[in-house]
């Protein structure tokens, strides 16, 4: 099965050349509580995207699945609305999916699933050691369609110097392990372009078809629209980047005596990039 590529993006234009080129899923990013606080000072990416782009974003695409990331669970308050109104108007205004990141209890999950109510498909984003601890118990809880590994904040969260490194030390396999025996499609992190990422997108890509993940972000440098203006160009960046990836994944769909090798060859690089 390809991988199901999602962008993230509160762009229309952006959104549908994204569609266009083949990418799977529209990523709307709602998500802001305590991320500056968890990423001070890091390279990444923290967009604040709103309801209103939720909205735009729906208006703008046909095929492609519109994904929203809400804030972790929270009660309103002066400042931010509640989780139940995030939820409420994340499925009124057109979303597909939504994704609750950062949880640490198994109440959080109990909490979004009750706020969803069917209405739409459900992700969660597994991105805190805590999370990773009682993965057990979460996977016991009915309704959620699909789960997500954060490597992101999930590394930083270990104390990791680069986040690739949980590829290299065990707890993606085994999560992922848990996941497949579960029965619930899943996915980790991002790639780049191909030839492109300090650990190169082909063999992220090949690690994905041996641990029987199906989901992947193409990562902010796979297409930087905050640097890239022309939307020819952008456009050139999509279809050449989506083709390229779904050549590459064709490959190594095919020739599966790829995976060791190529978890050797990550191990090294990881070993590399993390001293």
């Amino acid at each position: 099965m390809p991988l199901k590529l999602m962008y993230i993006t509160n762009k229309a234009d952006v959104a549908q050349i994204a569609e266009a080129a083949g990418v799977d899923r529209i990523f709307v990013d709602m998500e802001y509580i305590g991320k500056a606080n968890r990423q001070g000072g890091m390279d990444t990416v923290q967009n604040h995207h709103t309801l209103e782009d939720v909205r735009k974003i729906a208006q703008a695409i046909e095929k492609a699945e519109l994904l929203v990331r809400i804030n972790p669970i929270h009660e309103e308050t002066e400042r931010e609305i509640s989780s139940k109104e995030e939820i409420d108007k994340s499925v009124e205004y057109g979303a597909d999916l939504i994704m609750l990141p950062y949880f640490k209890t198994s109440g959080e999950v109990h909490k979004f699933i009750e706020y969803v109510k069917g209405r739409v498909k459900t992700m969660l984003l597994v991105e805190t050691p805590e999370a990773v601890e009682i993965i057990d118990d979460i996977l016991k809880i009915n309704g959620i369609d699909e789960i997500m590994i954060g490597l992101n904040d999930l590394s930083l969260a270990y104390k990791k110097k680069f986040m690739f490194e949980l590829l290299s030390d065990g707890t993606v396999e085994d999560l992922c392990y848990k996941f497949k025996k579960a029965g619930i499609p899943y996915g980790f992190g991002g790639i780049a372009a191909i030839g492109k990422g300090e650990l190169p997108a082909e063999r992220i890509i090949t690690e994905h078809y041996r641990l029987g993940s199906t989901r992947v972000i193409l990562s902010r440098s796979f297409c930087n629209t905050d640097l890239v203006k022309h939307l020819g160009i952008i456009s050139e960046t999509f279809i050449k980047g989506v083709k390229d990836i779904r050549d590459y994944e064709e490959k190594v769909s095919v020739y599966s005596n790829y995976f060791k090798g190529n978890e050797n060859e990550i191990k090294e690089i990881i070993r590399r990039l993390a001293i």
